[in-house]
């Protein structure tokens, strides 16, 4: 007997560019929800629901009495499912169309499961009271999504071969040393936040909402000056993929990422200086959301990957499948 995914499969025969869209969504879903996560911080409505996973002790929904911040906690709860429907939209034209990319559908599922291990986070950090260690991983598999997405949005306009270079390797490497350096700089800013001046909620009985117990300016300092060494290192990926005559899909890419990097360090000193007022604070997360996309997407660019011939026909279901319920 057929699954309910085979059972489409046999049905629904989206084209390449559909699956190209609904990964992209997914992406666009991925970055929305870092967003809108950050205004939940922002707002002081992070235990606006006071448990989870249900929004009180006796109700799923806000009460009238919890007001505003209520609202806006659980509304960011709900966009969860917004976000799960694009991820499913996104496996099920991968596994729907002919023929049928294995390496796609399992980034989907990949993406699911994060989503499902990320509510979990976000259930503990209301039952710590926004403990900002827990938040902080929370922000960090927010971008464990992105960076999932991003692979499969990039996957979903390749072939299925093996990667086959475009440059040399010591400019491969150069590339996931810049990868790795962003990936820092986003770590450091979870840190800055939890040390920082908005901790989510307001005030309980008097007592202050435990913050990371690290001085601020120094926490501040070390991301910029990771800041400054991920710029560095986008100005020489620059000018070296330029000399080499790198495809010109991944000197743009480099480009875009120098560009979302200088916008982000702009915000980034801006808000430091005006006392991190909550817009130019969102502001910033939308940007990290960003950099960090750009980021991936630049070794992406230094290797292609030809289309190859499916090795299970599209009709074809495997019998680990015909198993599933």
């Amino acid at each position: 007997m057929l699954n309910p995914s085979a059972l489409l499969a046999t049905r629904w025969r989206p084209s390449a560019v559909t699956v190209r869209r609904a990964a992209l969504a997914a992406l666009v879903m991925s970055v929305v929800i870092v967003v809108t996560g950050g205004a939940v911080r922002l707002t002081a409505s992070g235990l606006g629901c006071t448990t989870w996973p249900r929004c009180t002790g006796e109700s799923l929904t806000p009460t009238p009495e919890m007001g505003v911040h209520g609202v806006i906690e659980f509304t960011n709860r709900m966009l969860t499912y917004v976000l799960c429907a694009a991820i499913a939209w996104a496996t099920l034209a991968a596994r729907c169309s002919p023929p049928w990319r294995r390496s796609l559908t399992r980034l989907g599922w990949a993406q699911f499961w994060l989503v499902m291990s990320n509510a979990v986070i976000g259930g503990i950090t209301v039952l710590t009271g926004l403990n900002p260690y827990v938040v902080a991983v929370h922000m960090v598999a927010a971008m464990g999504l992105v960076w999932v997405a991003v692979l499969m949005w990039e996957r979903s306009k390749e072939g299925d071969g093996p990667p086959e270079p475009s440059v040399t390797r010591p400019l491969t490497q150069l590339s996931y040393v810049l990868v790795a350096v962003v990936g820092l700089l986003v770590l450091a800013g979870t840190l800055v936040t939890g040390a920082g001046h908005h901790p989510g909620a307001s005030s309980s009985g008097g007592e202050p909402v435990w913050r990371i117990p690290v001085d601020y300016d120094r926490l501040a300092q070390a991301h910029a000056d990771l800041a400054f060494l991920s710029v560095g290192l986008t100005l020489a990926a620059v000018f070296v993929l330029a000399a080499v005559k790198a495809p010109p899909a991944a000197r743009a890419r480099v480009r875009d990422l120098l560009v979302l990097l200088l916008l982000q360090g702009v915000l980034g000193f801006v808000q430091y200086f005006t006392d991190a007022p909550e817009v130019m604070v969102g502001l910033h997360m939308l940007g990290a959301a960003l950099v960090w996309a750009a980021a991936l997407r630049v070794p992406l660019a230094l290797r292609t990957r030809p289309a190859v011939t499916a090795d299970v026909p599209h009709a074809a279901v495997p019998a680990a499948e015909t198993a599933a319920v």
